[in-house]
């Protein structure tokens, strides 16, 4: 029993009912997204960790952002792949929540390290002087623990404040994972406090990083704008061109999804609309980067060379 009073101990998640006639080209679909979002992400992970011309600020941050990726797919897809194969969807309330914390706390770290590696591109284009003292290994390590705690402890506090909420139903949430909102929906209790507080969360650790990170790119538009040379333009542009378009496809994702006016008739492209922030960014990061990162092809040649020699070697 959760909190004072937990009514609802099982919650049906609807996912795409609407879509009865597509769910096994809907599990084909997502069962393909899954696996090359896995792949991927772990090839970049692996590649930071054992290719040394990759043990650099950006390729640390980076590193991070990929393992973070393989956690939050697999938070979310393999539930709603084994929905649309079976046909059950129904989910325990405690797993719901574990659900819905593991997302909200890999989101806001997530906001984190993108605003680190934008500090990090700010550093490298605006004080390259000065950037190898102060993007120090030892640095790189605190930023990046940074992150990722205050992502759990944020998250946890949200998390203990539902625990106290009583959820007597009805047990039916509209969506294919454990959104916040929907959750919420759920409670018989006064929300407005959490409500609240979730505005303030948003509020510190997704749009300040993001007018953070937009300002940081600011300043190295302007510094490349004032690069004499187009050579040097360019060279410039492209150390960050990739993390850019990153930001970009997140930032861009979640404001569709949470932060346009949204009302209950719009549920529906709520929910398919959210399909942006947590198909796309895991999906298309690795091919971003390894197709725009030289150093990332080159370590990529590397490993397929090593895997394609050890199977010609008995």
């Amino acid at each position: 029993m959760l909190g004072n009073e937990t009514w609802i101990t099982e919650i049906l998640l609807q996912g795409f009912e609407e879509l009865t006639d597509l769910q096994m080209l809907l599990f084909l679909a997502f069962l393909v997204i899954y696996i090359v979002a896995i792949t991927g992400n772990s090839l970049i992970f692996v590649l930071v960790i054992f290719d040394r011309q990759l043990h650099t600020p950006m390729y640390f941050f980076l590193g991070n952002i990929a393992f973070l990726e393989v956690f939050y797919t697999s938070n979310i897809f393999p539930r709603m792949l084994w929905a649309l194969l079976t046909g059950n969807k129904v989910i325990s309330f405690s797993k719901c929540l574990t659900q819905w914390y593991i997302c909200a706390d890999l989101a806001v770290t997530e906001c984190c390290l993108l605003c680190v590696m934008s500090y990090d591109r700010y550093l490298a284009v605006c004080k390259p002087l000065h950037y190898t003292t102060m993007m120090k290994t030892q640095t790189c390590a605190q930023l990046a623990a940074t992150s990722w705690v205050s992502g759990f402890s944020i998250s946890l506090l949200l998390l203990i404040l539902m625990l106290q909420l009583n959820f007597c139903g009805p047990n039916k949430i509209d969506h294919y994972f454990c959104d916040y909102a929907p959750i919420l929906k759920l409670s018989c209790s006064d929300t407005r406090v959490i409500k609240q507080l979730s505005d303030v969360v948003a509020a510190v650790f997704i749009v300040s990083p993001f007018l953070l990170t937009l300002t940081s790119y600011v300043y190295i538009i302007v510094a490349i704008l004032k690069i004499p040379s187009i050579t040097g333009r360019k060279k410039a542009f492209s150390t960050c061109s990739s993390h850019l378009i990153v930001v970009s496809l997140f930032y861009g994702s979640i404001i569709i999804v949470y932060m346009l006016p949204q009302n209950e008739g719009k549920q529906e492209i709520t929910k398919f609309s959210s399909l942006l922030y947590i198909v796309l960014p895991p999906l298309l990061n690795p091919f971003i980067y390894s197709l725009r990162n030289k150093e990332v092809k080159e370590g990529l040649r590397t490993i397929f060379a090593m895997i394609v020699r050890y199977k010609l070697i008995p």
